[in-house]
């Protein structure tokens, strides 16, 4: 839309991962040296984290586009997977066709897998995004496959990425056999001020345009509205730079931020984390209380009262069970009928 008015050779604030305008922060320049470091060293588990839109996954496209030839790369980005889907889902990013086999049998495709490719000095890597949707017990399955390893050095490497709720789901007292796998821990954390200037600044040079389009003084509010998180700055900037456009303006000032932000009906950063924060503990307050609650409750009671809430449903459910068994034995019948 802007495009041609501001003399841009693309825009330059779309939300999509895009390895030709990753803006390397000092931290974000730590988390993919550490990256590196799991293939270079040959270490078995490197886990990053990070919180939503800072930029993980374009990190890792960038990490990928400057492997070596002899590096063997699974990507797995979608998570929703339980043990057997996930060991599909590695065994095709590795060419192969698991569907047929049991599972058994796909761990041992794996171990082929991973030892030929040792023999044929070809390392292989895994590299698991949003990985704080895995199950605990799909976690179990890579600390697993992650045990595969000559006397001196791992056959897999694995990097785990997700947001903060990874660690926690690591720190967890039956998560220690994975942890204690892991060589490199690294959060990367949101842009500083003075960085996401750097960031805005980066990205209009990348698509064409050295002016200022945004005056100085609002650069502070754009800190402040989006706490330095990549793609917030990415989506108030493209809206701001569409309101100047609208108004026919040549650069966004105070009036078309305002207005961008109305647009967005956005609080700053700091009082929607408030908020979120809030609700968090009043939701963990409801539970414990409804826990004290019931622990003052005669047993008897409570199993009653525990009856009449959920009688009604499974009196719903058993209807509706008995509903399908029909329509089904009557579907039985005709056919036998027919015949």
């Amino acid at each position: 839309m802007y495009i041609d008015y501001y003399g841009l050779r693309d825009y330059p604030f779309r939300i999509t991962p895009d390895t030709d305008y990753l803006y390397m922060s000092k931290a974000h320049s730590r988390a993919k040296a550490y990256m590196e470091y799991a293939i270079f060293n040959r270490e078995g588990f490197v886990v990053i984290t990070g919180e939503i839109g800072s930029g993980k996954t374009t990190l890792i496209k960038k990490f990928l586009t400057e492997l070596d030839e002899n590096v063997i790369v699974a990507k797995i980005f979608q998570t929703q997977l339980d043990e057997v889907e996930l060991l599909q889902a590695i065994l095709v990013e590795f060419g192969l066709n698991p569907f047929s086999a049991k599972k058994v049998e796909l761990l041992n495709m794996i171990n082929q897998f991973l030892v030929d490719s040792y023999l044929s000095g070809k390392q292989v890597l895994l590299i698991i995004d949003d990985a704080q949707n895995l199950t605990k017990r799909v976690l179990e399955e890579v600390t697993m496959l992650s045990g595969v390893e000559t006397q001196k050095e791992k056959i897999l490497h694995v990097i785990l990425v997700g947001q903060p709720e990874l660690n926690h789901k690591l720190e967890s007292h039956d998560m220690e056999q994975l942890l204690q796998r892991v060589s490199l821990r690294y959060h990367v954390r949101a842009l500083t001020e003075e960085e996401a200037r750097g960031y805005i600044e980066h990205r209009l040079s990348i698509a064409g345009v050295d002016k200022q389009l945004f005056d100085q003084e609002i650069y502070p509010d754009i800190y402040k509205y989006t706490g330095g998180i990549p793609r917030l700055i990415n989506t108030i900037c493209d809206t701001s730079l569409t309101c100047a456009y609208a108004d026919n303006k040549d650069r966004v000032d105070a009036e078309e931020f305002e207005s961008a932000i109305s647009e967005l009906q956005w609080k700053t950063y700091e009082e929607t984390h408030k908020e979120l924060s809030d609700q968090s503990m009043h939701n963990d307050s409801l539970y414990h209380n409804s826990q004290s609650h019931l622990s003052d409750i005669n047993p008897d009671i409570a199993k009653e009262l525990l009856h009449s809430a959920y009688s009604p449903i499974a009196s719903r459910a058993l209807v509706e069970i008995s509903k399908q068994l029909k329509r089904i034995a009557d579907q039985l019948d005709s056919n036998i009928r027919k015949k």
